[in-house]
């Protein structure tokens, strides 16, 4: 995915959430997992409960170390009774596919695949998203759930179309064969789909308060640590990382993900790795994992691993920007939602 195109990111992100936006995801990394044990193995190396998708439903879901760290956040698409698709992020398709078959050795009937290089995914996201992928398709796809998926057909080309995405916006994500991606991208333009880069996605989800894997979420954090405790099915008998999970559960939690705010009339952008500090002792008490000037909003925004006791919305605190101490302010996440 190109950072930006013509437009620039703001301007991008912002055709996203007023009308539709569409972004070239074929980055991500694509594994099929088959076989009669598919189902068993997923429930193994995953966090969520994948025995509760019914084909053509998808679910987020995290894969996690033996210390419940989070290896990576990915979604599964349940295509038949022993067919599934995991679609992961770009950074960690290599390291994830090595995880995966590193422990198919527990099980007989179970095959993963890489499709990554033969799989394209193209994001449609924004207000207009649902009727503009709908007056392209064959197939009255307008009716398809949040995270349900369909097949249908877009400019002669097969596509599977799932409820899904990572801007905060409803839409489609598109997955298709890598050779066939040119005529649905161009047909998507022609419609009135704006084309945005990686900087645009990043703005988005960052608005959204989405986890991005080596910012909120990496192999030392816990899905309690990063808020992600509702993907964790710990009702399953055995799976990856559970016994940890339960344990920092039951443990003192000392930090938290919370949104942070430049204070009103201060320009300013906090970014990743930026230090937030107590406003009266002057105590580092956390550190900014994502931050951008949001075009959304009109101000600097971040999320921040900070301590409890600092993270209840309307606490003022203050941020290390370029060595300069910057007032913010403690809100609620995620910092826009419309809705989905």
């Amino acid at each position: 995915m190109p950072v930006q195109y013509g437009l620039g990111p703001a301007s991008e992100a912002k055709s996203c959430r007023s009308t539709v936006g569409v972004f070239d995801a074929s980055h991500m990394g694509t594994f099929r997992v088959t076989g009669p044990e598919s189902l068993d193995f997923l429930q193994y190396v995953t966090s969520n409960d994948a025995s509760r998708l019914k084909n053509g439903q998808s679910q987020y879901s995290l894969i996690l170390n033996d210390h419940g760290g989070v290896v990576d956040d990915i979604i599964v698409y349940r295509i038949g009774d022993f067919d599934f698709t995991i679609v992961a992020n770009a950074a960690c398709k290599d390291k994830d596919l090595g995880w995966l078959l590193s422990h198919t050795d527990s099980f007989q009937n179970v095959e993963v695949s890489d499709i990554s290089d033969s799989t394209s995914i193209l994001a449609v996201q924004g207000p207009g998203a649902v009727a503009l992928v709908g007056s392209l398709a064959s197939d009255d796809v307008g009716t398809t759930k949040r995270f349900h998926f369909r097949e249908t057909t877009i400019a002669g080309v097969r596509v599977v179309a799932s409820r899904t995405g990572y801007t905060g916006e409803d839409g489609f994500e598109l997955l298709c064969s890598w050779l066939d991606v040119l005529p649905i991208w161009n047909a998507l333009a022609a419609s009135g789909a704006v084309p945005c880069g990686l900087a645009a996605r990043d703005v988005l989800r960052i608005e959204a308060a989405y986890s991005l894997y080596g910012h909120e979420i990496d192999e030392n954090v816990t899905p309690l640590g990063a808020g992600l405790q509702w993907a964790v099915r710990t009702s399953k008998n055995s799976f990856i990382g559970r016994n940890a999970v339960v344990e920092s559960a039951q443990g003192i939690t000392k930090e938290s993900l919370a949104g942070l705010r430049i204070a009103e009339g201060v320009r300013a952008i906090p970014r990743e790795g930026c230090a937030v500090y107590s406003p009266d002792s002057g105590r580092q008490i956390g550190l900014v994992t994502s931050g951008t000037l949001s075009p959304t909003l009109g101000y600097g925004i971040a999320i921040a691993r900070i301590g409890i006791g600092w993270n209840q919305p309307g606490t003022r605190l203050l941020v290390d920007i370029r060595g300069r101490h910057v007032p913010v302010q403690v809100t609620a996440l995620p910092f826009y939602r419309n809705g989905v």
